[in-house]
């Protein structure tokens, strides 16, 4: 367990969901280092590599990117910097200390066609410039640094910074109703448990560098729902609260067009990282009560 681990660990996206879960739950033996977005910038290759130089880093878990997945459609040089360049300068500078690289990626790689649930081994097909670039930066990951670990993930969640639950207990303080889109299925993931796997996949990669195990990973809570079931889930756990509970009402992905296409299907399998990891995710809407529940109380304390 990490427990066990010493040494210097660079973070990049720090001050993200993930990021800032990390911070939270690294073990005292463990020096997680995160530079501020101002500090280092994930497009500056040269920036990058004279950190991973500064000093023996034990690993580097790399948790930056560009997510504005709408915005990235007209800005596809900084989504592209950001997404397949920082990642592929991080993987040559570990490649040359010989440390592990833990590469956090997304269900967006897929173009959400297929039926059933995405394994490892699944073409990737992106329908987007956020989507083409994180596949990018996987590339860049998998074909440089030989030491490494890509974890997609999808649906992040959290009681920080902006995700769908926090819009959802938002838009429910003024509205009545609240149309949600019910034709997307994928997994509410929480930041939380994102971070004690890469954490946990961190501590094995430098307690073992020969015998961890290396590749691409999924990791999501158990369970699926529509994005129209969770934004349902959400309110009856804020009504069992005392808080407002508007109507949901179930639409199409065409009734709410956006910029980016999003995939239709974003389930993803962990059985790879159930097997070689030992890491059993919980139940979506166990973690999903965890976030309303630390939601809440600051809100009601804020007069909300």
């Amino acid at each position: 367990m990490t427990s066990t681990v010493t040494g210097d660990v660079l973070l990049t996206g720090g001050s993200g969901q993930v990021g800032i879960e990390i911070l939270r739950q690294a073990p005292a033996t463990m020096n997680v280092v995160a530079p501020r977005r101002g500090e280092l910038d994930l497009g500056d290759p040269d920036a990058i590599l004279a950190l991973v130089a500064s000093r023996p880093w034990a690993a580097v878990i790399n948790c930056g990117a560009y997510t504005a997945v709408d915005r990235a459609q007209s800005d596809v040089v900084e989504a592209w910097r950001a997404n397949a360049l920082g990642p592929a300068a991080l993987a040559q500078a570990c490649a040359a200390a010989q440390i592990p690289l833990i590469h956090v990626s997304t269900d967006y790689v897929f173009d959400g066609s297929k039926p059933g649930i995405y394994t490892e081994a699944d073409p990737v097909a992106p329908l987007g410039v956020y989507g083409g670039s994180k596949e990018a930066g996987e590339q860049a990951v998998r074909t440089a640094a030989p030491r490494h670990v890509i974890l997609r993930t999808a649906w992040v969640v959290s009681p920080h910074g902006s995700n769908f639950i926090k819009t959802m207990l938002r838009l429910a303080e003024t509205r009545p109703e609240i149309r949600v889109v019910d034709d997307q299925r994928g997994c509410p993931t929480s930041a939380a448990d994102i971070a004690a796997t890469l954490l946990k996949i961190t501590g094995r990669m430098i307690a073992n560098p020969q015998t961890a195990p290396r590749g691409t990973y999924h990791f999501v809570n158990d369970g699926e729902a529509s994005w129209c079931e969770l934004a349902r889930a959400v309110f009856e756990m804020a009504a069992a609260r005392g808080c407002p509970t508007p109507r949901v009402e179930a639409i199409t992905t065409a009734e709410y067009p956006t910029p980016a296409r999003r995939p239709a299907n974003s389930r993803l399998s962990v059985a790879k990282l159930r097997a070689d990891y030992g890491i059993e995710p919980r139940p979506w809407r166990a973690a999903v009560e965890d976030i309303v529940e630390a939601l809440l109380p600051a809100k009601q304390e804020q007069g909300l």
